[in-house]
């Protein structure tokens, strides 16, 4: 798909929107790379420039900072666009996806509990086979709540 084809009908599927993850991560890598590589060798350059006639101690390698610093904003904004496609990715298919199913699964161990019956519980970790553990420290434990 070109990108003047893609559609919101389109990022509705999991397997395209990981293709039009795919395909802007591809576009916009590059391009954040070559900035940030224009970036460095303009600010490079502007720190080597002359300082101009009536500068303050420091001013021109400040003036050269202050220039730069869009180059490197736009690199981080564009580095930026990518995160900011994962966290719809993820979000459209927790808020979109998940969330039918578990509101599914609430309301019916709700209509299961007014019925009387009880829903089935989460298995819990295997007990713990020695209690006299729990007593051995909780001899010590004791010790220190009581002083508190």
């Amino acid at each position: 798909m070109s990108a003047a084809k893609w559609t919101p009908d389109h990022l509705m599927d999991p397997a395209t929107r990981a293709i039009h993850l795919e395909q802007r991560r591809a576009q916009l890598l590059p391009l954040a790379d070559d900035v940030r590589r224009l970036a460095r060798e303009m600010g490079a350059v502007l720190k080597e420039m002359q300082s101009i006639e009536g500068d303050l101690p420091g001013q021109a390698r400040l003036r050269a900072w202050r220039v730069g610093k869009p180059l490197f904003k736009a690199a981080d904004d564009i580095e930026q666009v990518i995160s900011d496609l994962v966290s719809f990715n993820a979000r459209f298919q927790k808020e979109f996806e998940e969330l039918p199913a578990k509101r599914e699964e609430k309301r019916l161990r709700k209509e299961l509990a007014r019925a009387g019956q009880q829903p089935e519980a989460i298995e819990s970790g295997p007990a713990d086979p020695d209690p006299a553990k729990k007593q051995q420290f909780g001899d010590v434990f004791d010790a220190i709540k009581r002083g508190a």
